[in-house]
């Protein structure tokens, strides 16, 4: 098959890249060392698994509430079954599920929320957001061949890999094949269901400004960002209080008329800006941070910004350049 020209590889390489920073760097879940050292390893899983998750997306005509649902898969996929955090109680050392911990799933009420929407909204959709409102004119078009995207496929198997043998080594932690099993039948059903979603029917009625969608965002997103400082089932039921109501409205506002790229790169920049300030406050699960820490968060905030504003300016030009030409 002729391979994609230049211009459509450009996102997808732009995609493999970002996702890991913001699903790991942004966060200020690493130390700077850890970062030089873990996100090029990281990267073929972050990287490739946002890649399969827009192309399979966009190659079946589907959108942002397909991606969303994907994005679900995809955690289930890397603390499930890769590093298997979903059911290691003592992860890292630290025990991540507390009260809410469940003996009869081996899992955390919390944790489980937390991570699984923390990979479908940030590490996979707000990436994706952002790098098609840098390509306006193919947002919607697939980037890569089929050639390439078998090929990217194989990347995320073997990222999956050996993320997940990188951690067996370190936590010497194995699920059980009940769990293992049970989360491989949630993947399968999740990605099923991604493609059986109904149509969405526009309805009558205005959209929020872009502004509010993104003001929305920034306060839903941060506020979710700080369940974890909640005690026990509290966090938890405000964790799922929060996402059920981000979904619902999303879902209502998304369906109208004038709901447009500006109003979903706005949802992005605001969950993305979420996760800039909560960096600094998020402690790196091997160390307290350093002033080098600090810095590096400083910068990685600073390039988001960059990105929203360059991505800001890139829908604008591509709207004003459709009222040109009618």
């Amino acid at each position: 098959m002729t391979p994609s020209p230049p211009r459509r590889l450009a996102p997808a390489l732009g995609l493999f890249v970002l996702a890991p920073l913001i699903g790991e760097g942004l966060l200020g879940n690493l130390t700077v060392s850890e970062m030089a050292l873990l996100l090029p390893l990281l990267a073929p899983m972050y990287g490739a698994g946002a890649l399969l998750v827009r192309e399979a997306a966009r190659r079946a005509g589907r959108g942002p509430a397909t991606m969303l649902v994907l994005g679900v898969a995809y955690g289930l996929v890397e603390e499930g079954l890769a590093d298997q955090m979903l059911f290691n109680r003592y992860y890292a050392g630290h025990d991540l599920m507390g009260d809410t911990f469940i003996p009869a799933l081996g899992m955390g009420g919390w944790l489980t929320v937390a991570v699984l929407t923390l990979h479908a909204v940030w590490s996979i959709n707000v990436a994706i957001a952002l790098v098609e409102a840098l390509v306006p004119r193919h947002a919607q078009t697939p980037w890569l061949g089929r050639g390439q995207l078998a090929v990217t496929a194989m990347v995320f198997v073997a990222g999956s890999a050996l993320v997940g043998y990188g951690h067996y080594l370190e936590e010497r932690f194995v699920a059980t094949p009940w769990q293992l099993g049970g989360t491989a039948l949630a993947v399968v059903a999740l990605v099923v269901a991604a493609f059986r979603l109904p149509p969405a029917r526009p309805r009558a009625g205005a959209a929020p400004a872009p502004w509010a969608a993104g003001a929305g965002a920034l306060v839903a997103g941060s506020l979710f960002l700080v369940t974890e400082f909640l005690p026990g089932w509290w966090g938890f039921a405000v964790a799922v209080g929060l996402t059920a109501v981000a979904v619902a409205w999303g879902t209502r506002w998304s369906r109208r008329a004038d709901w447009g790229p500006r109003h979903r790169l706005a949802l992005a920049s605001g969950a993305l800006l979420a996760y800039a300030w909560t960096g600094f406050v998020t402690q790196p699960e091997s160390a307290p941070k350093q002033a080098a820490d600090y810095v590096a968060n400083a910068v990685l905030a600073t390039g988001a910004v960059l990105l929203i504003q360059c991505a800001r300016r890139r829908v604008a030009g591509r709207k004003r350049n459709r009222r040109t030409a009618t």
